[in-house]
Formats: C-alpha cells, structure tokens, sequence
C-alpha cells in the first residue's frame, strides 16, 4: 500500500485514525496501542503477507536481546558485548541473505566456473530500515538508554506504519516517549491540521513533481540501454 493510494488516503488512514482516538476516549489506551500494531503489520502486509512471519521474528529475537542488554541481564549468563555483538550479526546476517545471496553466488560461479542456481530472492519491503532501527535500539539498550521493556510497546516502536516502510530510522527514546505523553493522548488539532499540511506537501512532491520526472527519467534509461 503506497501513501499516495486512494485506499491509504481515503480507507486505511482515516479508519486507523478515528478508531484509535476512538479507543483512546475509552480510555483504552492498551487497546489504542494494540490495534495500532495491528494496523500497521496490515500495512506491511499489503505488499506480501509472505514476510509478515520475517518481520515478527526480527521482532521477537530483537525484543529478547534487547531486554537481556539493560535490567535483566542479570539473568543471563553471556558477556555483554558478546550478546550485542551477537544481536548485530544476527540481524546483519539477514538482510545479507536477502540483499546478496545472488550477488554472492553469482561472482562464486564466475570465480569458480561453478553452477550454483540462484535464488532469485524478493528483497522485503522495508527489511533495511527495520533491521537498522532494531540494531540502534540493541545499542541503546547496551547503553542502558531504554527505560521500559513491554513487547506491546516495543511492537510499536519497530512497525509503525508512518515510518515502517519510508524511514527515518528512529531511536527508541525519541519515539516512544510521544505515545505516553498525556497531550498526545487526546485530539490536537493544531497537530492534526499541520500533519494534514505537511502529508499534502508530500503528496505533491510525489505525485506532480517526482512522477513527473520519473516518466522522463524511464525513457532516457530506455534509450541508453538500445
């Protein structure tokens, strides 16, 4: 699902929105947090729900090395560094996997006149920015810059559909903070119209401007490859 799709902009984005207000004047503000979590893994899932179970898993393995990183180390019996180290490796190893498993194999049975087929993987939507942004979160962890560590929360923080796909990669402190403040827990809308703004001036960029250029772009990179 793209932001600039009738079915983000006139289904997806404001039924996520009301129910969500909605929930949260009930104060049901675990519910709130709940179903944006599922909203958002619904988002993700538009594309190919085939990788949902990938980002899950990065979810579930980042969640309990980043918890046994800061307070709870104490119950584990590994150093440290060797745990980070391990967590960085690990998620490094898969978007590896997805983004040069051919390029490896390719340059292998050319160096080696080898036949090795490739696997022609799909690269997932949004594995880099997901992967990195768990990777600085196991660094804040290290640090000990992480203040609470519920699965729900932490859920969030990793798919949150406005910036799951598109970036910016974000650190924990500077995003979690926002969905427990108070003020945000009730419509603002000053902060509603000027999202509304900056999404409308986003929306242009893409659709007039970049789309625009794009159709230029396509028939010079086709005229170079005759």
């Amino acid at each position: 699902m793209l932001f600039n799709s009738y079915e983000y902009i006139f289904l997806f984005l404001p039924l996520t929105f009301f129910i969500y207000f909605y929930l949260l004047q009930k104060r049901l503000a675990v519910g709130a947090k709940g179903f944006l979590v599922f909203t958002s893994l619904f988002f993700y899932s538009w594309w190919n729900i085939s990788y949902l179970p990938i980002i899950l898993s990065s979810m579930l393995f980042n969640y309990v090395i980043g918890n046994s990183l800061n307070e709870n180390f104490k119950k584990v019996k590994v150093g440290k560094k060797l745990l980070l180290s391990i967590g960085i490796i690990s998620n490094l190893s898969l978007l590896g996997y997805f983004k040069y498993s051919d390029f490896f194999i390719e340059n292998f049975n050319l160096a080696f006149d080898g036949s090795i087929p490739l696997l022609h993987l799909a690269l997932p939507l949004a594995i880099s920015f997901f992967t990195f942004q768990q990777i600085a979160y196991l660094v804040d962890s290290y640090r000990g810059e992480t203040k609470e560590y519920d699965f729900l929360n932490y859920a969030l923080f990793v798919t949150f559909f406005p910036q799951l796909i598109a970036g910016p990669i974000v650190h924990h402190a500077e995003m979690m903070p926002q969905f427990s403040s108070k003020w945000n827990l009730v419509k603002n809308y000053k902060n509603i119209a000027t999202g509304l703004f900056i999404f409308s001036i986003g929306l242009f960029k893409k659709v007039v401007i970049a789309d625009s250029f794009a159709e230029i772009a396509n028939k010079g990179f086709v005229y170079q490859q005759r």
